[in-house]
């Protein structure tokens, strides 16, 4: 008895050679058609998308003449008093290539043992200041501290977006960790010296332990308050109490000339 498979196959195996060039051919013409469909639904395929990168920081400006401290001194508020303040401003500032101007931390002090109080808006200069990006963020001094009542209104352009270290790099403010956005200033909204009994510069940028200093957000968020100079009192003046408080002992520096 012939079995059904074996007889199927009988042809094939006495298939001319015109009849297998041409099986040959077409499953080429097969493998070639699946190729082709294979390479169009690749293409119609969206790539992957890569991993979110961060956006590009935009460059540092070739002259500046303002920006926020990277660093306080590590001492709390024990900053050597005014001179100290300044010199690492100046130190920060020349490490940027700007070197050339005279930098003041915009700090106040409070008359003591004979000397006069020293108002911080009396010390940075005229203005215009420019961010490390080049942006103005205050005209000048009455636009900086809103002295009218057209000018408060307005308010200067010291904002989350405009205010940067030296290295043109952002401050951690509220709501990032740890926050950093308080800034040391011992001064009144108007930019001038407290005038009460009240220790509000930690003795004048001396003392890391008793005391307070007053503290400004440069962010405009948190506690209630908005006032990038004088938005509340620190818990104390150490290096732990301005850390608790919400920041780094870190300073405002203009360019007075």
């Amino acid at each position: 008895m012939n079995h059904p498979l074996r007889a199927s196959r009988a042809p094939r195996e006495g298939a001319s050679p015109q009849a297998r060039q041409s099986r040959i051919l077409g499953l080429r013409w097969v493998v070639a058609g699946l190729l082709t469909i294979g390479s169009w639904a690749q293409a119609q395929t969206p790539p992957a998308a890569s991993a979110a990168s961060a956006p590009a920081t935009p460059p540092a400006a070739k002259e500046f003449s303002f920006f926020v401290t990277s660093s306080g001194l590590g001492k709390g508020a024990d900053l050597g008093g005014l001179a100290g303040a300044d010199a690492h401003c100046q130190n920060l500032a020349a490490a940027a290539g700007q070197g050339g101007k005279t930098w003041r931390a915009y700090l106040s002090t409070q008359a003591a043992d004979g000397q006069a109080a020293v108002n911080a808006r009396d010390r940075i200069g005229a203005g215009p200041w420019r961010n490390v990006r080049g942006q103005v963020v205050a005209r000048d001094l009455a636009h900086l501290h809103g002295d009218t009542l057209e000018l408060a209104r307005l308010g200067n352009n010291l904002t989350r977006a405009t205010v940067f270290t030296e290295k043109n790099e952002a401050v951690k403010g509220f709501g990032e960790r740890p926050n950093e956005h308080d800034i040391l200033t011992g001064s009144q909204p108007d930019g001038r010296a407290f005038d009460d009994a009240a220790d509000h510069t930690c003795r004048n940028y001396t003392s890391a332990a008793e005391g307070a200093v007053q503290l400004g957000h440069y962010d405009r968020t948190g506690g209630g308050n908005t006032s990038w100079n004088s938005a509340h009192a620190s818990r104390g003046c150490s290096q732990a109490n301005l850390v608790s408080t919400g920041g780094a002992g870190l300073l405002y520096c203009f360019a007075s000339n």
